[in-house]
């Protein structure tokens, strides 16, 4: 294997660890909930989680344009660049912290206005919300160090990490719920220690990795520094709210087919996420060695490490369609025993087939651009793919219904990967030329 494949897979494996222990916070808050007695209470989680989910999902950019900027700071040995895009940006996200704290109080009345909920869930996601909300700064933190580890050729202390955060939620969560009695609060508060236990984590391993960083707050507000910082993250910011958007209303409109439909839905975009975290691993090595290549200058090797990029995608993405086709069904039977839930996903079975390779483009894309801080390309991208999204639904809903949906959405991932692809290959510093 050569350098640069070894490279890609030092930096995407340890990265894909990570994206799968992801959802394991809220599982484990469901798992424990869900012994209580009360279905109130799982239905708190859900819309608890669904309310932080929305909020650290638009502010998503503080890992991303981090990643990017940093990378490109490590590619041209600027160390103290480097340690002022971290303080740059936790600086940033200790703000933006600061506002949801001074405002959560409208922000939970604004949330409700949109979720139709019962009281008794109401009061109880209340309490979780007012609860979990003390951990933006150290979950908004943990977003730099993320991106900043990435961007200095490291996955491996994110991966450890989450391990940490997951590990120490289960064990205050259990302690709090079945020890205290606490209940709804004590799931809240073995969520929040595990948000400050993962930002701990990532300051000791900071120390231990790069001690010998000289930290000083010199030039962090440089206006030209911070001007870049703010119109990279504006792309990324704007992009993730067409990202929220296609979602949202992918889901609430297969709500309007009926339980049943909501259901294949929900079940087959569960393959769609499983696909997602391996290929952001991949997109994560995209950022950081796109971004390392760039801020060096070294065109050969950053062409080269796209192409190597593009072997791995276009052959798990392959790899992902065959297991699909062959354990798709299988799988969901694992999901659900409902025999008219999986009757009735048979006949778009076909569209779950077709997402590895109409979203391989994409996510790799989306990686190269975040390193390459080319973050207008991805905007403009994802704006034109959800217009195309929303163009294919609503022209084919009245004769395909749940189909025309599907169609959009594998449209709309196909756009993306295309347009990244033919703006991307003419930017000047992909170029064979350049």
């Amino acid at each position: 294997m050569n350098t640069i494949h070894r490279h890609i897979l030092d930096i995407a494996t340890p990265a894909i660890v990570s994206n799968i222990t992801v959802p394991l916070l809220g599982l484990i808050d469901v798992a424990i909930v869900g012994h209580l007695g009360a279905a109130s209470y799982i239905g708190a989680i859900a819309v608890g989680g669904m309310l932080f989910n929305m909020i650290y999902w638009i502010f998503g950019f503080l890992r991303m344009g981090t990643s990017g900027l940093t990378a490109q700071a490590y590619g041209r040995n600027d160390r103290q660049e480097v340690i002022r895009l971290l303080l740059r940006s936790t600086g940033i996200g200790a703000g933006i912290a600061a506002c949801l704290l001074l405002l959560q109080v409208p922000l939970r009345y604004a949330a409700f206005l949109f979720i139709d909920a019962s009281p008794e869930v109401q009061s109880l996601a209340t309490r979780y919300f007012h609860i979990c909300i003390w951990g933006a700064p150290a979950t908004l933190g943990l977003y730099s160090f993320t991106g900043w580890f990435i961007g200095m050729q490291n996955s491996r202390f994110p991966m450890l990490v989450a391990i940490i955060q997951n590990l120490t939620n289960i064990v205050c969560s259990l302690f709090f719920v079945f020890g205290c009695a606490m209940r709804i609060e004590g799931v809240a508060l073995g969520t929040l220690i595990a948000q400050y236990a993962g930002l701990l984590t990532a300051l000791c391993l900071w120390r231990r990795r790069y001690a010998d960083y000289r930290l000083s707050w010199e030039g962090v507000w440089d206006r030209q520094q911070m001007q870049r910082f703010f119109l990279v993250n504006r792309d990324i910011f704007l992009r993730t709210l067409c990202l929220v958007a296609v979602m949202s209303f992918f889901t609430s409109t297969g709500a309007a087919f009926g339980d049943t439909l909501l259901a294949v839905n929900t079940l087959l975009m569960q393959l769609f996420t499983f696909f997602s975290y391996v290929m952001d691993g991949f997109a994560y090595a995209g950022e950081a060695l796109t971004g390392k290549y760039i801020g060096a200058g070294d065109r050969p090797n950053l062409r080269l490490s796209i192409r190597a990029l593009f072997q791995w995608g276009v052959s798990l993405s392959a790899v992902f369609t065959l297991v699909y086709w062959i354990g798709g069904s299988p799988f969901l039977s694992l999901l659900t025993d409902n025999e008219e839930v999986l009757l009735a996903a048979v006949p778009y079975f076909p569209w779950i087939l077709a997402v590895p390779l109409a979203g391989c483009a994409a996510f790799l894309f989306d990686g190269i651009c975040i390193g390459a801080t080319a973050t207008r390309i991805m905007l403009q991208s994802v704006a034109i793919a959800s217009v195309c999204f929303f163009i294919l639904y609503y022209g084919g809903r009245a004769w395909w219904g749940n189909h025309a949906l599907w169609l959009a959405f594998v449209g709309y991932l196909a756009v993306r990967g295309i347009l990244q692809a033919r703006w991307s290959l003419r930017w000047k510093a992909f170029s064979s030329e350049g």
